[in-house]
């Protein structure tokens, strides 16, 4: 890893792009799958890579919702859920997990018939869910602050890792055993030895607060964080937790992305935009592009693989919910 400066200032001026929905960028629409009777906010994604399905936690619809996105329709909707929140596509098992934040339940279906297979309760303000592609544990943040590790051989919880207050976003690190975790109410970002299965450190997040979103560059030992007040993008060191950089980003951010392949980082932001930042190293930034949406539309998911972004857009002002794929100009 470089050796990195302690004092590094980006400043964003006018010239910054504002492009139009569909207009030649770093990201193009592709197609607008329409949601009718979806209502309320979104929160989590997954994705089927294989067969181009999209699962959609619609949180204040009480529903999951499968999309189709190669015939661009809606497939099927899983209802009778309280409040989803975290959704995992699992590839080997062709399994769907939901997390249920207002009942406190992991909810697995079969992902051909849309069966309920498993449940596990318990899991109080059920959040975010990832699993660990070297073991095949799975892990779910949940209450006022524990990751759940579960074990989908036998559906039962195999222990909790005691956190200091809730979790939001986490990531699994590749190349070692840490989990890195967002913990807003407590002003850090936390650190787990998953080997180990606790608490290794925390790093405070002294000047920038409600840090929801994060992503993860291993190759260059970085951690995205996306904060709301103020709203910035802060890169982390993962080595030791420093702050390499910050810089501005539109406001209300709940999701980003970080695409290896082309450097960039895709934030999806409330205020009504998509921030394209790029990594021009690993301690220099410049947002490049603010992409138009519609307001409250910030809650998003990024294949890597398909290279296609996915925005879930709200209903509102009478107008239906949707689903837009963007495709990103590799």
């Amino acid at each position: 890893m470089s050796l990195r400066s302690s004092h590094l200032v980006f400043l964003i001026g006018s010239a910054m792009p504002v492009l139009a929905a569909g207009a030649s960028g770093t990201l193009t629409i592709a197609q607008t799958v329409p949601l009718p009777d979806v209502k309320g906010r979104f929160d989590h994604f997954a994705i089927d890579t294989s067969n181009r399905h999209l699962f959609l936690a619609a949180l204040g619809n009480n529903t999951l919702e499968i999309v189709d996105v190669a015939g661009g329709k809606r497939l099927h909707t899983i209802r009778g859920l309280h409040k989803p929140t975290g959704v995992i596509f699992l590839t080997p098992e062709n399994q769907i997990g939901v997390a249920n934040s207002d009942d406190g339940t992991f909810r697995i279906y079969d992902a051909r018939t849309y069966r309920p297979i498993a449940q596990i309760d318990g899991l109080d303000d059920a959040d975010n869910v990832r699993r660990d592609t070297k073991t095949g544990l799975i892990y779910v943040g949940y209450g006022g602050g524990a990751l759940a590790v579960i074990d989908p051989r036998s559906w039962k919880i195999t222990s909790r890792i005691k956190l200091l207050a809730h979790p939001e976003s986490f990531q699994l690190e590749t190349g070692g055993n840490r989990i890195f975790v967002n913990l807003p109410d407590a002003r850090q970002v936390g650190v787990v030895d998953r080997g180990a299965g606790k608490r290794s450190a925390e790093w405070p997040m002294e000047k920038f607060h409600a840090n929801f979103p994060m992503a993860v560059d291993d190759s260059n030992h970085c951690v995205f964080i996306g904060c709301r007040q103020p709203a910035r993008l802060v890169i982390l060191d993962s080595t030791n937790g420093r702050i390499v950089c910050d810089l501005a980003i539109s406001g209300d951010t709940d999701d980003l992305f970080y695409d290896a392949k082309l450097k960039r980082i895709y934030i999806s932001c409330g205020e009504g935009f998509i921030d394209i930042v790029e990594q021009q190293s690993p301690d220099s930034y410049n947002r490049v592009e603010r992409i138009p949406t519609s307001r409250g539309a910030r809650t998003a998911f990024f294949s890597p693989e398909l290279r296609e972004f996915y925005l879930a857009v709200p209903e509102q002002a009478g107008k239906s919910a949707e689903l837009r794929v963007y495709k990103t100009a590799d």
